[in-house]
């Protein structure tokens, strides 16, 4: 028989917050992370803002050892699953070691380390000198890696890549996982370092980003007729999923239960979405049928709308292949427009914020939209400008990412 999977903590690392309470609180407010890029000098690029971490000094959380031998997005995850661990409230340190596993996720890895080692050989006198630090720094599991040596968990222990639907998939492993029996509790998640020039000037070159860079506090405006692209962002988000029988025996506060997850492939294109958004209408479709729930049951979807021109509409077409041309009561916010783009971490972002919605009941908005697209269909009931107040029963979170991977994740609430 199949176990249930519930979340009992959460920990977010971002743009509008360095922990869970200050970021839930900026994300209501409707407040924007971005800003002109301070990490480098961006004023040659086509896009020179992001939406950065604010205030943020890693050395106040991690030991300076740590910090020598950790790319920038291990040191996320990090910092994001050390608040997601105590948050759960419960002593791992009591438990068998290898029924608690970690499931993270990165769209990038390394991408600040792989930048700093090439520049200093190209740029040097020929001679090759590299960190031992650098492949381990690189590398995309060295996240889930660290976790589980910092803590001392020796379950399941891997690192999804599957670009902006990574977190995603690492939560729907970990629910599988636990589900199927094979781990009591699994840290999942992601991060995301990307705001680097190399990363920057790759989807410059794409031409994937907004250029707005007069204007970046209000650049990311999904939906709207003028988008023109997304606006990066950087962080990470970390969540406790154990199996439902555990946590209420140790009296766990839960903040929901994952009810489905499923993943499909467009099999269309590297970059572009499918038009009319087949795989990601069916990744919807199973994954709802696993939770045993239709699209007219899910009270408010967390749309993966990066403000792209394509992207954005294409997942409405997905949304609308389920959902009917008629009226309807699924509320929809796109909240990329205020923390950015998180990449690989961009899922288990929004899925804290979609059990924060079913908590608290408020949806957080869609900032920056002003005029809508008049190609997004006329009956989606999208949350403009200022949050609302909505009991939320089910909520739905969608990423996609490059290379067509759909990833879909479900939540209910207890």
């Amino acid at each position: 028989m199949l176990k249930r999977v519930v979340i009992t903590g959460i920990g977010a690392l971002t743009p509008l917050g360095n922990d869970v309470n200050t970021f839930w609180a900026n994300t209501v407010a409707g407040k924007s992370g971005a800003a002109k890029i301070t990490r480098f000098d961006a004023s040659l690029f086509r896009t020179q803002f992001a939406c950065e971490l604010k205030d943020f000094d890693v050395t106040k959380y991690l030991d300076r050892s740590d910090v020598k031998r950790t790319d920038r997005f291990t040191q996320y995850a990090l910092v994001a699953s050390d608040e997601a661990i105590k948050d759960s409230g419960f002593e791992f340190d009591k438990m068998d070691p290898f029924d608690v596993g970690v499931i993270w996720g990165s769209g990038q890895g390394g991408m600040d380390t792989f930048e700093e080692q090439s520049s200093e050989y190209a740029l040097g006198n020929g001679t090759p000198r590299f960190s031992p630090f650098f492949v381990p720094k690189l590398i995309a599991n060295m996240a889930s890696g660290m976790i589980s040596i910092r803590n001392g968990y020796m379950g399941i222990n891997y690192t999804t890549v599957s670009a902006c639907a990574t977190s995603n998939t690492a939560i729907m492993d970990a629910f599988n996982y636990i589900r199927l029996g094979k781990a009591k509790v699994i840290i999942t998640g992601g991060s995301e370092a990307p705001i680097s020039a190399s990363s920057v000037g790759g989807f410059c070159a794409m031409k994937a980003m907004s250029s707005q860079n007069n204007t970046p506090e209000t650049a990311s405006k999904p939906f709207d007729v003028n988008r023109d692209g997304f606006v990066m962002g950087e962080g990470a988000g970390a969540l406790v999923l154990e199996e439902y029988e555990h946590a209420v025996k140790r009296g766990a506060h839960i903040y929901g239960e994952v009810g489905g997850a499923a993943m499909t492939a467009d099999a269309y294109h590297m970059t572009a979405t499918h038009p009319e958004g087949k795989g990601a209408s069916h990744a919807m479709k199973l994954a709802l049928e696993e939770a045993g729930v239709t699209i007219h049951d899910v009270n408010y979807l967390n749309t993966h709308a990066t403000s792209t021109p394509v992207g954005d509409l294409s997942e409405t077409n997905a949304v609308i292949s389920l959902l009917g041309t008629g009226k309807n009561d699924l509320l929809i916010s796109a909240t990329k427009s205020m923390t950015g783009h998180l990449l690989g971490a961009a899922g288990a972002i929004e899925a804290i914020i979609c059990l924060l919605s079913m908590r608290d009941s408020v949806i957080a908005p869609t900032i920056n939209t002003t005029e809508l697209d008049p190609a997004i269909p006329g009956n989606l009931n999208i949350i403009i400008k200022e949050a609302v107040s909505a009991k939320i029963k089910v909520a739905m979170s969608n990423t996609f990412g490059f290379g067509g991977h759909n990833g879909i994740v479900v939540f209910k609430a207890i």
